[in-house]
């Protein structure tokens, strides 16, 4: 492994004074078994909001919803796969037993690294499933139980990308389903009246197990070395040439939920170190 997900230290999660920042209130966060998704929860958890923690990967997911806890924060994991309707169903109905659901964080994705002549369309299939209708039907889901709630306000955050942004060569549907979410953020936020909110949050690539995975099919497919894609393709064009750590980025999905953001309505968190907006 060349890119390794750093631990998450006490210290460097931001804790805001917010209201609605209690366990009375439910987070939904897809994607917490690893990376951003589990640097999400645990960052939730400690900013005192009941987790709900969804992901296929049981065992990694259980790790989380331990760190959580060792941290003083409340948070349950539900296996769920989501590409399956039934079970994101399942998953929103348990956590509406655990609380007042407020926020949901849409973070689970996939890589898959081909140009779009030789992509595999079930690999299409499946990243448009986990990365775009999900969001969508957790979106869905929640958006009644947000409206039920004292103050009838709700927070969902979407994890975009610079490939929200821009498109780089052989990810073809990467970028689509990350310009789909930013669509997603602002339609949501269109219908919500100010009360129901989406944002989304784009950065460059992060020190996730994701990241790693897409170095070897990114030098097999570029012809240049695995060092070559950390140096030029990945940090390339960003002007700070460090990747950011999942919690920099769970930091913003916190900012994001609360009322110091509330004017962060369809808006999109960029940030990326430069790479879409210098040159």
């Amino acid at each position: 492994m060349l890119i390794k997900e750093p631990e998450i230290e006490s210290e460097e999660t931001l804790i805001i004074q917010e209201k609605n920042f209690n366990t009375g209130n439910v987070c939904i966060v897809s994607g917490a078994g690893t990376g951003i998704g589990r640097a999400t929860a645990i960052a939730a958890a400690k900013n005192q909001l009941m987790i709900v923690g969804l992901d296929i990967n049981e065992e990694e997911g259980k790790i989380t919803q331990k760190i959580a806890r060792d941290y003083g924060g409340q948070m349950v994991f539900i296996k769920t796969d989501l590409c399956k309707d039934d079970e994101i169903e399942n998953a929103v109905t348990e956590a509406s037993k655990l609380g007042q659901i407020k926020y949901l964080a849409n973070i689970a994705g996939i890589q898959h690294v081909n140009s779009i002549e030789d992509f595999p369309m079930e690999k299409y299939d499946h990243m448009q499933k986990l990365m775009l209708r999900a969001p969508f039907l957790l979106s869905k889901l929640v958006i009644p139980h947000m409206k039920k709630s004292s103050d009838q306000n709700g927070v969902i955050a979407n994890m975009c990308s610079i490939h929200g942004h821009i498109c780089t060569m052989n990810k073809p549907v990467y970028n689509i389903t990350k310009f789909g979410l930013r669509a997603l953020s602002q339609s949501i936020s269109a219908e919500g009246n100010g009360k129901i909110r989406s944002f989304t949050v784009s950065t460059g690539f992060v020190k996730t197990p994701l990241a790693d995975k897409q170095i070897e099919a990114q030098a097999e497919q570029r012809g240049i070395t695995k060092e070559e894609v950390i140096e030029n393709v990945m940090m390339g064009m960003s002007r700070i040439k460090k990747m950011m750590t999942p919690i920099e980025v769970a930091n913003l999905i916190v900012f994001g939920f609360s009322q110091h953001a509330r004017y962060l309505i369809g808006g999109d968190l960029l940030f990326d170190g430069g790479s879409v907006l210098t040159y």
